[in-house]
């Protein structure tokens, strides 16, 4: 065998490293219970012990022993102090318990990979503990200094330090708001970017704190922000103490200690403000007709060959009345007709207001379709019909501040458990039993228009509550159909409202049957026309849908064609292939094909609400007198939650 050894200095720290050749062919390597291996030319074992004594060559750099004429090979190994030598980098060090079979390739390529992967990410961890570490200890940083990079093996790393002030400010930031304020929205992203507690107060939501804005600010300017009972300011003030670099020492120097007592109060979930509860006036005719309803004989009847429940005689009420109020006949006929005309009671089959005679009449509450009126709790809302433009800006403000608390920014996903927990929702679900009995004839036609886009889309929300979102084929019906509001004494789903009203009673997609009937009362609310861009407007809580909005009657047109606009950008609203010539539509479109028109005319109709490229890119393929693709998107059912 030949020599390859290098023997260096004698000290105990020193290491001999030793190069042994493989043995000889026919020549066995034995290894012996003191760990040393012996190797015997000839094949056979050794029994000599190793206590014999040892020969050394007399050559000084030979690695070999002799043991009566035996040839030991000795490895001496480095000092359990001294560092031990790392692997080649791609080579994997092999576990000594293991066998020494060789690895498939795609194993040995996955644990190289998941190796490397634990490395690295404990590398980032580390890096970034360490950051925070020496945040906390380090007394030179600036405030500011919340955003830290570091290189690993040519990969920049960026991490943003969130600054936890919930911990650190005892006090409390309070502001005063309204619905659709610019100025107040932009307040509530100041606060939520930067990671601080703050208190909401919107006046169109709770409406007795209006008051409290006045005498705390001396005006009713929103929004109005309180960091503990001190007054700051508006959103100027905030901008100002911002770009001055002293918010931070006025957080600090104000919120450090706790909220006295006189700094404004959080609102007070589940409860309605005392005036409001007063101002519920009982209507007058109310206490008639709780006592003639126990008066009444209400019965099952046959009339025109039809089975009718729950039904009196006209002859009937005006018997009870007169009784009751100790009047003439004359006076209990007009008593009956303005029951009639404040919705306490409804002709059997809508023929007339009120008759005296064998005309047949029930009341509110056992119309067939109140078991579905979510709006219907019980009982009929004996309470003197509210104004429906006040009843329609009340919604409005609290559908938007629903929207401002619990919409995503683009308002293309809603946070419907938020919602369904929140003192905005329990207040609309009151507010919409207002709608039993109010008169939405002395509304205008941007009024209305406005009304019934922002009901829909309130009763969108709703029923995803109540009932579930719309889902599958089967779910549909129950959602847009079954699901109900008794508004004006009469029944609206999110169907009849959509196509009976603001599509001027047409047939609903896959429908042969309008949504009205030719003596329906409700056809007198209908438009007489059809706007177009009403579809995009009316939002049904699917990923399809065009985004969420709630309209303000001064300023619906516009709204409408920017929501158009906005929904057009979007990829399934319309692209365009200019390649394969081919202008890939929304399904919204196809399903109201009769609103939109022929093909051709419904995408120079779009070409009015397209940004510039996509403008540009439809006049091309108009231009050159080719023939144009129209296809269209599947529609995204699931829910934008």
């Amino acid at each position: 065998m030949e020599d390859l050894s290098h023997e260096g200095g004698g000290g105990e720290g020193d290491i001999i490293n030793r190069h042994i050749q493989q043995p000889n062919k026919g020549e066995d390597i034995l290894p012996h219970n003191n760990g040393n291996i012996i190797s015997n030319q000839n094949g056979t074992q050794n029994s000599n012990p190793p206590e014999q004594d040892l020969k050394r060559n007399e050559n000084s750099d030979s690695e070999f022993k002799f043991i009566n004429g035996l040839k030991k090979i000795e490895m001496i190994r480095p000092h359990s102090n001294l560092p031990k030598p790392e692997a080649p980098q791609g080579v994997m060090e092999r576990s000594r318990s293991l066998p020494e079979t060789a690895e498939k390739p795609t194993a040995a390529i996955g644990k190289f990979f998941r190796e490397k992967s634990n490395s690295f990410s404990a590398a980032i961890t580390k890096r970034m503990s360490s950051f925070r570490n020496n945040d906390d200890g380090d007394d030179g940083g600036g405030e500011n200094d919340v955003v830290k990079e570091f290189n690993l093996v040519g990969l920049k790393v960026v991490k943003t330090l969130k600054e936890d002030r919930k911990k650190e400010l005892k006090g409390r930031i309070s502001f005063f708001s309204r619905s659709n304020c610019r100025d107040c929205t932009a307040v509530r992203s100041f606060f939520r970017d930067r990671n601080l507690s703050f208190v909401e107060i919107n006046v169109d939501v709770y409406t007795g704190r209006e008051k409290e804005l006045a005498e705390r600010t001396g005006g009713a300017a929103v929004p109005q922000i309180f960091f503990n009972e001190k007054l700051i300011g508006g959103l100027v003030a905030l901008n100002s103490l911002r770009n001055s670099g002293k918010l931070e020492a006025k957080l600090e120097e104000i919120l450090g200690s706790k909220c006295p007592e006189d700094a404004p109060a959080p609102p007070v979930y589940g409860f309605d403000e005392a005036e409001e509860v007063a101002e519920a006036d009982a209507d007058e005719m109310a206490a008639i007709v709780r006592v003639v309803r126990q008066r009444v004989p209400i019965q099952d009847r046959i009339m025109k060959m039809k089975f009718v429940k729950n039904c009196f005689s006209g002859a009937e009420l005006v018997e009870a009345l007169i009784h009751h109020l100790d009047c003439g006949r004359r006076k209990a006929i007009e008593i009956g007709k303005q029951l009639a005309r404040k919705h306490f009671i409804h002709h059997v089959f809508g023929e007339n207001e009120f008759e005296d005679g064998n005309h047949f009449y029930r009341f509110l509450e056992h119309e067939s379709f109140i078991p579905k009126c979510h709006n219907f709790r019980g009982s009929v809302n004996d309470s003197e019909p509210k104004a429906a433009a006040e009843v329609s800006q009340r919604l409005t403000s609290l559908l938007s501040a629903i929207l401002e608390s619990y919409a995503s920014d683009d308002r293309r996903y809603l946070d419907y458990l938020g919602i369904s927990n929140s003192e905005e929702f329990r207040r609309y679900v009151n507010l919409v039993e207002d709608l039993q009995r109010v008169n939405l004839h002395t509304l205008s036609e941007v009024e209305k228009l406005a009304f019934f886009l922002n009901l829909h889309n309130g009763m969108a929300i709703h029923a995803v509550i109540r009932i579930g979102p719309p889902g599958e084929m089967l779910d549909r019906r129950s959602f847009f159909s079954e699901f109900m509001y008794v508004i004006g004494g009469y029944p609206h789903s999110l169907s009849s409202i959509t196509n009976g009203i603001l599509r001027s009673n047409r047939r609903p997609p896959f429908s042969l049957v309008k949504p009205f009937s030719g003596g329906d009362k409700r056809l007198e609310l209908a438009f007489p026309k059809v706007n177009q861009l009403i579809h995009f407007g009316i939002w049904n809580a699917t990923q399809g849908s065009p985004s969420i909005r709630f309209f303000d009657p001064r300023g619906v047109e516009s709204e409408l064609r920017n929501a158009a606009r906005e929904y057009f950008q979007r990829d399934d609203g319309l692209k365009i292939d200019l390649a394969k010539r081919t202008v890939c539509v929304s399904r919204i479109i196809k399903w109201y094909s009769a609103d939109f028109g022929q093909e051709k005319e419904m995408v120079k109709w779009m070409m009015k609400y397209l940004d510039a490229n996509k403008a540009g890119l439809l006049t091309h393929l108009f231009s050159d007198g080719g023939a144009i693709n129209i296809v269209y998107h599947n529609f995204d059912w699931s829910l934008n939650s």
